[in-house]
């Protein structure tokens, strides 16, 4: 699959099948999340890669009930590591680049088959208690990782020119 097939056919699983994700393909997919570009090359993030299944499913109730979160194979806390760190443009640089990362992992994932889903409603506390995160990191976001169950509903996009202009505002 090229780069265009890849970004076209990702989408979010929300129902994963009970097959272990290959270690190999998982090597592939996080490196593809170290290679990912940061303000200064910081990197300023780390990767909690939950596999086990007593783990995943006590996740569930800190990801808003979310049962797919357990049923995946693999989940990934995205964990930035300078929370205070505002960029000077403003805004703040840890979420920023832990997004790229993970959007590098959704995109990796896609290519090997696999599928993800990102996890924007979770509790904070919840999930820094279950994954022994301390308290000068925190939890960008959460993403699924597993072989999909489920097939893609077509996707609904605006059209370009609602989303993209040249050289001014309009």
């Amino acid at each position: 699959m090229n780069l265009y097939e890849v970004i076209k056919s990702r989408y979010s699983v929300r129902s994963y099948l009970n097959k272990p994700v290959e270690q190999e393909k998982l090597d592939r997919i996080l490196d593809a999340a170290r290679l990912a570009p940061s303000g200064s090359n910081r990197q300023p993030w780390k990767f909690v890669v939950v596999r086990d299944t007593e783990t995943r499913k006590k996740l569930v109730p800190a990801c808003s009930n979310q049962e797919f979160v357990g049923q995946a194979p693999v989940v990934i806390a995205g964990v930035g590591l300078m929370p205070d760190r505002i960029m000077s443009c403003g805004v703040p640089g840890d979420p920023v680049d832990v997004a790229i990362a993970l959007e590098h992992v959704a995109l990796a994932a896609t290519a090997e088959g696999l599928g993800t889903c990102w996890i924007g409603s979770f509790h904070q506390d919840q999930i820094r208690t279950l994954l022994g995160i301390p308290a000068n990191a925190r939890v960008i976001e959460v993403m699924t990782l597993g072989y999909p169950a489920d097939h893609p509903r077509p996707k609904t996009r605006k059209p370009m020119k609602e989303l993209v202009c040249y050289d001014q505002w309009q």
